[in-house]
């Protein structure tokens, strides 16, 4: 009979405390979290009038969207559940969980701010060409599909074109 290593579902976990040792010092969510902290967010702060429930801060969120376009991750909702599943994620949030649709709000209402900080960003790993940002490149390049409609042609005019060929 071969030997196997127990399954214990319920054996307590010898985790550290502090999120601050679950993640390398070397990795990318530290760095952005760095980063977002140098940045002036002074307009983003102000902008809150005070009143009803605390909001989460700007830097936090702002890092979160950060790491998660980095990361490929582009979705409220699934920034959302990262912040739960994934340890960097937890990290930059501080072991809080904000709402996918206050991620939402906060991406639209500072969405021109959030293109400056954007920039930024690329400017300090552009600035540390030996960071950890790893390769950072944007492309907004605006290609003519060979499918587009000026360019397809219908099954009647195709027939036509082949009488006049």
């Amino acid at each position: 009979m071969p030997n196997f290593r127990s399954i214990d579902r319920g054996r307590p976990l010898a985790l550290p405390l502090s999120l601050q040792d679950w993640l390398p010092e070397s990795h990318l969510a530290r760095s952005v979290v760095e980063v977002v902290k140098a940045l002036d967010l002074s307009a983003l702060i102000q902008a809150y009038a005070g009143r009803g429930s605390l909001p989460d801060h700007p830097a936090m969120m702002r890092s979160l969207l950060i790491y998660g376009y980095a990361t490929g991750c582009y979705s409220s909702r699934k920034i959302e559940l990262a912040t739960f599943d994934s340890v960097a994620f937890r990290f930059i949030a501080c072991n809080q969980h904000p709402d996918h649709d206050t991620l939402a709000t906060f991406r639209k209402r500072f969405r021109v701010e959030f293109e400056a900080v954007f920039v930024q960003v690329l400017e300090v790993a552009h600035a540390h060409p030996f960071s950890r940002f790893g390769q950072v490149s944007l492309d907004g390049t605006k290609i003519h599909a060979n499918a587009s409609r000026h360019s397809a042609l219908s099954y009647g005019h195709a027939e036509a074109i082949e009488a006049q060929l």
